[in-house]
């Protein structure tokens, strides 16, 4: 039975600890980023460790093109997609106005478009064939606003309200949607983030777990899941009913430098 898991942003970080942790259980991968070098050499590491199906298609899925792209190469490749994990995605510290507008909306390009790009065509072929799981990674972020990262903030939290209403839509045709939600991960996002310096940037999970605890999450078929308990139940609990000037306060003063 196939078992072959699409996995975007799979270069580093947490996309290549889903890949290391389903290769680990004898899946194979689709690895899916920019960087040609950092897959291929991920790709080998899991051939060699796991003697698995490696597959490495290098798109930009930023770009106008770039989720069309994949799914062309994916499809002509004749490789059914058993499990996607859409985890592709940056952030960005900074007033909006302060920040180049080509970013912000690089940014919603790659948070957003392309993960509804990819949920619409793979989660369509899922539902046809009558099972599949998708595992969207969100953020804790998408539970309030984030001023210093306006954009950001906003785009998890489309990121939390499509995954949750698109379970619901799949769920009776076999496909689960669980949406990770993680707090701050020690990766390279605070480099690209810009957010060394803050006080955001100061968690201690690292990639393999945060990876493992959404993995297992998705297999069980859970809608929504927070890697730790104390930040979920701030999250759904507390968060909404306090003050939305003094959240955004709060917020703000955790992203400044």
């Amino acid at each position: 039975m196939s078992n072959t898991a699409l996995i975007t942003g799979a270069s580093s970080g947490i996309g290549a600890e889903f890949a290391r942790y389903h290769a680990s259980k004898g899946g194979d991968v689709v690895l899916t980023a920019r960087s040609a070098d950092a897959l291929q050499a991920l790709a080998a590491e899991l051939t060699a460790a796991h003697g698995i199906k490696a597959h490495v298609f290098a798109v930009d899925l930023g770009a106008a093109e770039g989720p069309a792209a994949l799914i062309k190469q994916i499809t002509d490749a004749g490789i059914e997609i058993d499990i996607l994990i859409n985890n592709a995605g940056f952030g960005g510290q900074g007033r909006h106005i302060d920040r180049a507008l080509e970013d912000e909306l690089g940014m919603i390009d790659l948070n957003t478009k392309a993960l509804v790009a990819l949920c619409h065509h793979f989660g369509g072929v899922m539902a046809k064939r009558g099972t599949g799981r998708i595992l969207n990674v969100g953020s804790t972020a998408g539970f309030m606003p984030g001023p210093l990262q306006a954009v950001y903030f906003a785009t998890k939290a489309f990121v939390k309200s499509f995954s949750l209403a698109l379970e619901h839509e799949l769920r009776k045709q076999g496909v689960t949607v669980t949406l990770l939600a993680p707090g701050y991960v020690e990766t390279a996002f605070a480099d690209r983030a810009d957010l060394r310096g803050t006080d955001l940037a100061k968690g201690t999970k690292t990639p393999a777990s945060v990876a493992k605890h959404g993995y297992d999450a998705m297999l069980r078929g859970d809608l929504l899941t927070v890697n730790e308990a104390g930040l979920g139940f701030a999250v759904n609990w507390i968060i909404p009913l306090a003050p939305r000037r003094l959240v955004m306060k709060i917020i703000e003063r955790m992203q400044a430098k």
